[in-house]
């Protein structure tokens, strides 16, 4: 025992330190080994963020492919032919050829100012109905496409808010069924109410444009893409900046109901969610970006048009030149096909091939997912 005393005695300094060392380190490796724990966990943690990011970027990428192939596949193919028809009813060309070709076959049965009036009504209408139907095959498609990008984003996020809230996608869809059709059915307005409106502007533009353009006056691919643009450019700046719209969509919801509501402010209008989707579909059409999207649209489908085989061919081509009075029934033959259903529009394809209208849509639909 007294052996043991002296050895503590003797040793305790080197034991004390011994086992102050030993439990510091042990101290010490539980540390690191609690970090590196919760390292991993914090590696484990962020990697299945990250893995959870690019399955709601693929999600939303699918989503916006699927949306785009909505408007090809369903909308503007229900669409596109009922405007042809109205297009073709409200500017038919029949009646002044048949009458001109009397005149030809018969040369008393018409007056020299009588076919004068007639020829000049013909060149007038004739490029009215031209740029009407590149006007309306051109802001169609692209309204259409404004339309599902700004349904598909709010039916999206709702159905993610209630899947994160662990509801059923029934549950989740907050846009009334009725709202969504009659958002939809909305793209016959140009068709249904709009239309007169928008030949009127255009005949005006064409009669102005057309004014000192003779019937023996040499014509050719570069003068006739001129004169299109001409009139184009002259329809678009008429009136106040986006007085287009109003051929294309009812009048804002917000003014009326606003007048609505200083008349009657004990029963004031709901503000509906398609009274929302029409206001937000407003706001993108008045925009400056889409308003060079529209633009950029209509100049492609001018320099496509120009350069249609139908030009070319039989009695001459346009690319060498002929006079205005031969090229008036190419152009009346060459309307119909600007409106064709989609699958068989070469038009459609061009505007959709514009790279600035892939990126416009690809930031209209990222930037409303994100807001």
């Amino acid at each position: 025992m007294l052996y043991l005393r002296d050895l503590w005695r003797r040793h305790r300094r080197k034991v004390l330190v011994t086992a102050g060392v030993l439990g510091s380190g042990y101290l010490l490796y539980k540390l690191y080994d609690a970090h590196k724990r919760r390292l991993i966990d914090l590696e484990r943690q962020l990697a299945n963020e990250r893995e959870n990011d690019e399955f709601i970027k693929a999600q939303i990428q699918l989503h916006f492919e699927n949306i785009q192939r909505i408007a090809d596949t369903t909308t503007l193919p229900h669409a596109m032919p009922y405007l042809s028809c109205r297009i073709a009813e409200d500017l038919n060309l029949s009646h002044l050829m048949e009458r001109l070709v009397k005149g030809k076959d018969q040369p008393n049965s018409l007056s020299s100012s009588e076919k004068l009036e007639l020829w000049d009504r013909l060149k007038i209408l004739s490029f009215t109905r031209l740029v009407v139907s590149i006007w309306a095959v051109t802001i169609l498609s692209l309204y259409i496409r404004v339309q599902v990008n700004i349904l598909g984003r709010h039916l999206y996020i709702d159905t993610a808010r209630g899947l994160g809230s662990s509801y059923l996608l029934e549950e989740a869809d907050l846009i009334d069924r009725d709202d969504q059709q009659k958002f939809l059915a909305s793209a016959d307005f140009l068709a249904n109410h709009g239309l007169p409106k928008l030949i009127s502007s255009m005949q005006t533009a064409a009669t102005e444009v057309l004014k000192a353009k003779q019937l023996r006056d040499f014509f050719n691919t570069a003068i006739l893409h001129e004169t299109i643009m001409q009139i184009l450019d002259m329809f678009l700046s008429m009136g106040s900046p986006h007085h287009w719209v109003d051929c294309l969509m009812p009048e804002d919801p917000r003014l009326y109901k606003l007048a609505k509501t200083s008349s009657d402010e004990t029963n004031p209008p709901e503000f509906t969610k398609f009274d929302q989707l029409m206001v937000e579909t407003r706001e993108v059409l008045s925009s400056a970006e889409f308003s060079n999207v529209v633009e950029l649209s209509l100049k492609a489908v001018a320099k496509a048009l120009v350069e249609e085989k139908g030009f070319q061919y039989g009695g001459g081509n346009l690319t060498n030149g002929m006079p205005l009075a031969r090229l008036l029934p190419r152009i009346a033959q060459i309307c119909p096909t600007l409106v064709e259903e989609p699958s068989k529009n070469q038009f459609i394809q061009i505007i959709q091939s514009v790279p600035e209208v892939g990126l416009f849509f690809t930031l209209l639909y990222s930037n409303m997912s994100a807001s």
